[in-house]
């Protein structure tokens, strides 16, 4: 199940409850049984300690209460009808982030019948995006004051840690959940498989966790869809079908701020009768972390950006450094001390509230140099120097993945030699 957080958590003891909502779906075969929207409710059930290097860069930086990593696990579903089910769940590893929907741009194509499948396939994959941002609206996210508010009041050396709104959780069961049974008539079983309609594009989970970082070209993905494919009243491909394919191109993050990427392709399709078909199926849209600005190509390639808000930080941390150099108008005795203004400056742009207080009070202008320098260094190191962003898709990230048979390859016809070749006959 995929929870979000219907409401902002401060942060402050094991056992600590939490509650949020399904925001993905959940069928069984062709039947939905938790609809989105459930509540979910769990608790805070590990505060991971702070190691002593990080608590001494952190004090360094003006930052008394760094933050912790936290787990969380949920232990009650209730659905709309009322019913209380308990739940026993691992949450998966690098979930809890901010989540968006990314897709893939649209392709131009001729007109015909190729132009109509790529209008459809458009259209879902609008459809898909447009679900997800309806799902996160019965969220209370917060507001852009807010997020302000809570930005400004992290920039101060003590502060509380918080999980905002809105954040999601991938949350695996560990023992399955009982929705009845019914009875699978021949006629259902007949309605299932058959060719697949060119634009078609389905639902699904990753099951193989990928990073660019970590993620060998020709390794092996599984994806299982999550969501059954109907073709018009007829039953396509039910919850439970498998995607088998492979990484075909995979760039790890490199130094200069050169970002990840990440590009597979899904070659076999496996119902739940095990019988295997050929697709060609590319990725249209993904689920990615919102801070991780992955970006999608036309043929469904992964790839990270990196924010443009890197520049404006690099100008002021450089800005900071020009003013640590200015006049010293208010040196005492002609000298040494330079002008104290400009030693917080670049105490600000060292190490931010301990460099600024440290500036006003150490007489030195040497100080207030070393610290713009260092300030502007930094910020020119981890913007522009320093390693880019991986790609990464945790375990249970949602995908839309166009679905298209792949053509069979005719054998080739047997030679058949030049009636002048000089070749004898019996």
């Amino acid at each position: 199940m995929q929870v979000a957080l219907d409401r902002e958590v401060r942060i402050k003891k094991v056992g600590q409850p939490i509650h949020g909502r399904v925001v993905e779906p959940v069928y069984a075969l062709d039947r939905l049984v938790v609809p989105v929207g459930s509540e979910v409710t769990g608790e805070v059930t590990k505060i991971d300690a702070i190691s002593a290097g990080k608590r001494t860069l952190s004090v360094l930086n003006a930052d008394f209460t760094p933050l912790r990593n936290v787990e969380i696990g949920f232990n009650e579903l209730v659905l709309s009808d009322g019913r209380h089910l308990p739940l026993h769940t691992r949450v998966t590893p690098d979930s809890g982030q901010i989540i968006q929907f990314v897709t893939a741009p649209e392709t131009k194509s001729k007109k015909g019948i190729k132009d109509k499948a790529s209008k459809k396939t458009n259209e879902a994959k609008q459809q898909a995006k447009q679900r997800w941002e309806a799902a996160m609206k019965q969220l209370k996210t917060p507001g852009r004051v807010h997020r302000l508010e809570r930005y400004a009041e992290s920039q101060l050396p003590v502060h509380a840690q918080y999980i905002p709104a809105g954040t999601v959780y991938f949350a695996e069961l560990d023992d399955p959940l009982d929705f009845g049974s019914e009875t699978m008539t021949s006629q259902m079983a007949l309605s299932l498989g058959g060719a697949l309609a060119e634009d078609c594009v389905v639902h699904a989970r990753l099951v193989t966790p990928l990073s660019s970082a970590t993620t060998q070209k020709g390794q092996e993905v599984e994806a299982v869809l999550s969501q059954p494919l109907f073709d018009g009243d007829r039953l396509a491909l039910p919850q439970g079908s498998r995607l088998k394919g492979t990484v075909r191109q995979v760039q790890p993050a490199r130094r200069l701020k050169r970002n990840g990427q990440l590009r597979i392709a899904f070659l076999e399709l496996i119902p739940p009768d095990g019988t295997e078909q050929k697709v060609h199926a590319t990725l249209e849209g993904v689920q990615a972390g919102k801070d991780a600005n992955v970006k999608l190509d036309s043929e469904g390639g992964a790839e990270a950006t990196t924010s443009k808000s890197r520049y404006l930080a690099t100008a002021a941390s450089l800005g900071l450094a020009a003013v640590s150099l200015g006049e010293d108008s208010d040196a005492v005795g002609g000298g040494s001390a330079g002008n104290a203004s400009n030693r917080v400056a670049g105490g600000a742009a060292g190490f931010k509230l301990v460099g600024m207080v440290t500036g006003a009070l150490v007489r030195s202008r040497a100080f207030g140099y070393s610290m713009g320098a260092y300030g502007a260094g930094m910020s020119v190191y981890s913007h522009f120097i320093a390693r880019g962003q991986e790609v990464v898709f945790p375990k249970n990230t949602a995908m839309e993945i166009g679905i298209g048979t792949r053509p069979e390859v005719a054998p080739p016809s047997p030679s058949v030699p030049p009636a002048n070749s000089g070749s004898s006959r019996n």
